[in-house]
């Protein structure tokens, strides 16, 4: 439930944003996220979608997921929501973006959402991390730079939120990646990539959110999107006919998927420590 002192904030908010009067006229309850709330604000001026949570909690969790946003957004790349503003009122920290109807799929939903992330991963820097940290969920992600795959995805992704599970294996495992990884050059990723985090827009294809972005290694997006049952066909070939991924990703496939495991494990227990574990063993 949204406090009236709430709304009058987000209605003066959005005045000072836009230089206009703001009414919110109608919110209700958004479903579908497991960690903020969420409303939906009908106003005079259009709808959009807000979410808060305490600050003390998640510090700095709405500013950096509105910089993520911000980063896919200018690319041109991929569809997302517009930010709009975030701030802070009382105990809670928000974010406001532009409202997405949903819609019905067309027939190219999947080979578009294909096409829009290998148009994404063209995207570029001279270092694998981001200049700022940020969330993955509701857990902190550290993206501090270095200048190679394997030490970041070590030190900043395993080690960083596995390293009791991890620090057995960790010698056969490092081994195991400078073989196994391909170098490649740092790709602007996604990072938090499944279906939950996709949307169909009102135009008919996808739409992105929720992200936990920095430069990475393309293949951590691909990678995810085959956990939690995966994505259909038609997105895998559309995104290899226009970015043709190096051979033997089925094969390192599991590397990837051990760090969001890892998170999943930190999150909700047993049952992704066991497929943790799994990786893990059949690499001893």
């Amino acid at each position: 439930m949204i406090s009236s002192s709430f709304l009058t904030h987000f209605e003066l908010a959005l005045a000072k944003e836009f230089g206009h009067a703001f009414r919110i006229l109608r919110h209700s309850a958004v479903s579908g996220g497991c960690i903020n709330q969420a409303h939906k604000l009908e106003t005079t001026a259009g709808n959009y979608f807000v979410k808060f949570n305490s600050r003390a909690r998640y510090p700095g969790m709405f500013e950096a997921e509105a910089k993520g946003l911000s980063l896919l957004h200018n690319t041109g790349a991929l569809k997302v929501p517009e930010v709009i503003l975030f701030g802070e009122h009382e105990a809670f920290s928000y974010i406001i973006l532009e409202y997405i109807e949903a819609g019905k799929r067309k027939s190219e939903y999947w080979e578009h959402a294909g096409l829009q992330l290998a148009n994404l991963h063209k995207n570029s820097a001279d270092y694998f991390g981001l200049d700022h940290d940020n969330y993955i969920g509701s857990l902190p992600q550290s993206n501090n730079k270095h200048k190679d795959w394997i030490t970041f995805f070590l030190e900043e992704r395993i080690l960083a939120i596995g390293e009791e599970l991890v620090k057995p294996y960790l010698e056969k495992l490092e081994k195991h990646f400078y073989k196994e990884f391909p170098s490649e050059a740092p790709a602007l990723i996604h990072g938090d990539l499944w279906s939950g985090n996709m949307m169909c827009a009102d135009d008919g294809l996808a739409c992105f959110y929720d992200p936990a972005v920095y430069y990475g290694h393309r293949e951590m997006d691909l990678a995810m999107t085959r956990l939690f049952g995966g994505f259909p066909d038609e997105f895998y070939q559309a995104y290899n006919a226009e970015l043709p991924l190096m051979s033997g990703f089925k094969d390192r496939m599991d590397f990837y998927q051990l760090y969001p495991l890892l998170v999943h494990a930190r999150l909700f227990g047993a049952s992704y420590e066991d497929q943790v574990l799994s990786i893990l063993n059949s690499y001893r």
